[in-house]
């Protein structure tokens, strides 16, 4: 039954699913033809932003190559393997801890820190299920369209807390705006604060708001370059988070993020969806004219 519903998706066209799905998650009309909101632009950008470039950016296997040319093979997670299905990974090769991927969706990470407590064969079936499905058709980020599916196994990260520290650069176009940083995501507990270029704590998310007067978390030596990285990386796309991790004072690219939550947070302060929104500037480069659907009677 869910296979079937998932073969009905797929024959909705892209602006109607999205108009549906956005007063389903955020009980309001999608306003296409004049949008303000963070969330408003993001659909807008999913339906009219079609840069070939970006399926290669989302493909967590093939971006390793883009990063490799343009910043350096030093800011890669070292790759442990890489595979069409399930049954082809040999795990008596990898070490003890690792992390496993599939290219072609986000989330579904599995994250192995004890290789001798992995049941191989739930694994081999989870991966092998993420593997049948597009992700495109769930939220329609029409990058995913294309992407070639494979699993990748990944050298497992933590710094000396045994956690990691996950830094989201939110980037419009070369110009990053703000870093929202993940803690104690390793306890369960994913704690998210925003941080201007300056390291002043930004209070545009709840947490940031009930935060201490003189509230911060400990800066990075190294944040002067995350920041110029994630600036180099967004340049001529409209908007882009680029996701970055520090480990013992060394970066590492974890990933570009175009959509975030889909533009379907509605946990998001209306404030700051319309102070993001702003920030993305539809018109555009010259770079992107090309790509965007220029026929303003489909942007209604």
């Amino acid at each position: 039954m869910r296979n079937r519903f998932y073969d009905l998706k797929k024959l909705i066209p892209d602006k109607l699913y999205l108009k549906l799905i956005y007063r389903k998650y955020m009980g309001k009309s999608l306003n296409l033809k004049n949008p303000k909101t963070f969330n408003e632009k993001i659909q807008w950008l999913k339906l009219y932003d079609r840069n070939p470039l970006y399926s290669k950016l989302v493909d967590k296997y093939r971006v390793r190559e883009y990063i490799k040319n343009l910043l350096g093979e030093e800011y890669l997670i070292p790759l442990l393997g890489v595979w069409d299905k399930g049954e082809e990974i040999d795990f008596s090769k990898l070490p003890d801890k690792f992390v496993l991927k599939c290219t072609h969706n986000s989330g579904g990470v599995i994250v192995c820190k004890d290789k001798n407590k992995m049941n191989y064969t739930e694994v081999i079936k989870q991966l092998n299920n993420s593997l049948k499905r597009n992700y495109y058709y769930g939220t329609r980020e029409y990058p995913y369209k294309n992407v070639i599916p494979k699993i990748i196994a990944e050298k497992y990260m933590e710094d000396d807390s045994g956690g990691l520290i996950d830094y989201k650069f939110f980037c419009f176009n070369g110009y990053v705006d703000n870093v929202m940083l993940c803690i104690d995501r390793q306890n369960n507990n994913p704690k998210f604060y925003f941080f201007n270029k300056n390291w002043k704590l930004l209070r545009i998310n709840v947490r940031g708001k009930n935060a201490p007067t003189n509230f911060t978390l400990p800066k990075p030596e190294c944040i002067d370059k995350m920041f110029e990285i994630a600036s180099t990386l967004s340049k001529n796309i409209p908007f882009v988070r680029v996701d970055l991790y520090e480990c013992k004072n060394k970066i590492y690219f974890g990933e570009m993020t175009f959509y975030p939550q889909s533009g379907l947070d509605n946990n998001l302060l209306e404030e700051t969806d319309l102070y993001l929104g702003n920030l993305i500037k539809l018109s555009g480069g010259k770079v992107h004219e090309k790509y965007w659907i220029p026929n303003k009677q489909k942007r209604k």
